[in-house]
């Protein structure tokens, strides 16, 4: 059981770790308002995995059967909410009310389900979880229902442990960027988060029309 533990925490940081959509939103986030707005959006990110880490571990032929079935519709539909909240960003200035960095750093739930809601609309990151809990090799037939409880448990604070890493690491550099700087850091970053929407979206929809998916 401690292994399975072990494992799972793995699993947790292994999880977050890709460059995606996700780790440019917590830079941007941790950069522009600092340790704490990048940690709540890592946190809904983990949230996400948790609950990716339950269907993985519970429902896995269903959930596989409905991602090959709808992976068109999923696409669609996730590069859309993906290039919704990149845009969001891009256009908005977090530091307009204020005249100090500093001050800027505080917690919000809005950041939270941000990165919950970029998470769940980013149908890789379950395949992702497949994948890791498949390679990690976790065990549960026959366990007992805690034990399960624990290996999610372990895997949450995985998550959260490598995003606190993060953005607490990337906050360090906050006060040698200027203002201006910053503020293009969050558009930048924002429009590289609608991008792949954008190209979540028209790979959906290529896929929609000749059913043939473009991605690897």
């Amino acid at each position: 059981m401690i292994l399975n533990i072990v494992k799972a925490f793995c699993v947790g940081i292994c999880a977050s770790v890709p460059l995606g959509p996700i780790a440019i939103m917590v830079i941007q986030k941790s950069l522009g308002k600092g340790v704490k707005s990048g940690f709540m959006t890592g946190a809904g990110a983990g949230l996400a995995d948790t609950v990716y880490a339950v269907i993985a571990l519970f429902f896995l032929a269903i959930a596989q059967d409905l991602m090959e079935k709808y992976s068109a519709e999923i696409l669609i539909a996730g590069g859309i909410v993906i290039a919704i909240i990149g845009v969001l960003l891009a256009v908005s200035n977090p530091f307009r009310k204020t005249d100090q960095i500093d001050k800027v750093d505080k917690v919000s739930s809005k950041d939270f389900f941000q990165g919950l809601l970029m998470a769940l609309s980013n149908p890789g990151a379950i395949l992702i979880m497949f994948g890791l809990l498949a390679s990690f090799g976790i065990d549960l037939s026959g366990g007992k229902w805690w034990n399960v409880v624990m290996v999610i448990i372990a895997l949450s604070i995985g998550s959260l442990v490598y995003w606190f890493t993060v953005s607490w690491s990337l906050s360090r550099f906050r006060s040698r960027f200027k203002m201006r700087t910053l503020v293009w850091i969050n558009r930048v970053a924002g429009w590289i988060i609608a991008g792949i929407g954008i190209i979540m979206f028209g790979a959906g929809l290529y896929e929609m029309l000749f059913h043939e998916s473009i991605l690897p």
